[in-house]
């Protein structure tokens, strides 16, 4: 017999079924025994009566164990879903230890366990019903965005994460021993996507670990986070790049309203406004922070919330960062060169993105680099990309973390990462 899904039982009253899964809940009432199985796709009950030939098996069993049923499937009002299986036979295929580390019923208090204690034991706490979300928000985003850019004919590349140095400026870098030599983990695939623009692939994206060394413990940092990167050639504009990165996330959000179909899916374009501009709808707000060249997570915060009651829409760019924030090779403005066409995407609070046009031009490159006193030895391989014709191109990188914790309306970005890696956590 094969197994049928909890979340397709419906089609099965009046016929039995196998099903397999985890006990949720157990009543032993003595001559009677109600089984709450759960699997990813539901709950069902089942009722084991006093003649069945595996009753004395309930003695044995513990929530969370993992459990086969063979059951007649039939209606009944009473029961959650309006039916229940009707148990013929039992195999237990894995007991569990009675006493949990942390509770998995959340009527029972599944969330009231610290969130640390919660991470150490991430696969118990993972088995909650509500957690099964999580998931499938990441993979129907990323069904959504492999859909829009393979329709657009974005080639994936794949980067490695040993580097022989560091791939940004302004963050911390793991250092990792490599052989006789030192090596450090990629801080992203900046350096690797802009090669391939330079070898003629045109239009890339890249999925893989990004790895920073920072010295953080906010909610909506993390020691290695998932990126999602890409990367366009013959760009006019950095508003080129915010096109398509509007393009990508409306098509994640329609594959994700499949799953979610309360969400809305975002207009597009999205509200752009200059970081000037931010700061000066700041001010009016009553809120100035006195740093003209950056945005703080406060600022973040409220900014989202004056553009949401102008706009309703929850995303908004915020243009034009001065060089002093931005990467040596951002582009800076023809008509002001103190600043760079760049951008940063919030979302609901928090920056999701980070994006600009490159620069391409190998003198330009090399002036810049030179400015902000980068050591041009350990520049060699990535300033080669660009002495033998380089297409103008830019791009960004999207942290799917913290747009998943917004969606779902979580507080710490380590609720939403499988297992998450901090300053302080390295287990399980």
């Amino acid at each position: 017999m094969e197994r049928v899904l909890i979340k397709d039982i419906k089609d099965y009253i009046g016929q039995d079924v196998l099903i397999k899964g985890f006990v949720h809940v157990l009543r032993d009432q003595n001559k009677i025994a109600f089984i709450i199985m759960r699997d990813i796709t539901g709950q069902v009950q089942c009722v084991v009566l006093k003649d069945c030939v595996d009753f004395t098996k309930i003695k044995e069993i513990s929530e969370e164990s993992v459990l086969e049923i063979i059951g007649f499937v039939k209606e009944e009002k009473q029961a959650p879903g309006g039916f229940e299986i009707e148990t013929k036979t039992i195999n237990i295929l894995s007991l569990a230890n009675p006493e949990l580390p942390i509770p998995i019923n959340s009527k029972k208090g599944g969330e009231e366990t610290n969130s640390s204690t919660r991470l150490d034991y991430r696969w118990l706490d993972l088995r909650k019903p509500e957690k099964a979300n999580i998931f499938k928000t990441w993979t129907a985003l990323e069904k959504g965005f492999r859909d829009y850019l393979y329709s657009a004919n974005y080639l994936q590349v794949y980067t490695p994460s040993f580097m022989n140095s560091a791939s940004e400026t302004g963050a911390e870098v793991f250092e990792v021993k490599y052989f006789e030599k030192k090596a450090y983990l990629a801080q992203s695939p900046q350096f690797y996507k802009q090669m391939a623009i330079a070898s003629g692939l045109d239009r890339v994206f890249i999925t893989g670990p990004v790895f920073r060394a920072e010295l953080s413990f906010t909610t909506r940092h993390l020691t290695e986070f998932s990126g999602w990167d890409f990367e366009i050639g013959f760009v006019n504009s950095h508003y080129d790049i915010m096109d398509e990165e509007e393009k990508m996330i409306k098509a994640g959000f329609t594959e994700l309203k499949n799953i979610l179909p309360e969400l809305e899916i975002p207009a597009i374009p999205f509200p752009r406004i200059t970081l000037k501009e931010a700061k000066d709808k700041l001010k009016a707000g009553g809120l100035d922070a006195g740093d003209d060249t950056d945005l703080n997570p406060e600022e973040e915060r409220t900014l989202c919330e004056i553009i949401k009651k102008e706009t309703d829409s929850d995303f908004v760019f915020v243009c034009d960062y001065p060089i002093s924030k931005r990467p040596f090779y951002h582009m800076r403005h023809e008509n002001n060169p103190e600043l760079t066409k760049s951008a940063d995407l919030l979302y609901r609070g928090i920056e999701i993105t980070t994006l600009a046009q490159r620069e391409h031009r190998f003198p330009k490159l090399m002036e810049q680099a030179k400015e902000k006193r980068m050591d041009l030895e350990t520049l060699t391989d990535y300033l080669n990309f660009f002495k033998y014709g380089c297409p103008p191109h830019g791009g960004g990188g999207i942290g799917l973390n913290r747009l998943v914790m917004k969606l779902l309306d979580y507080d710490n970005v380590r609720e939403v990462t499988f297992l998450p890696r901090d300053v302080n956590r390295l287990n399980p």
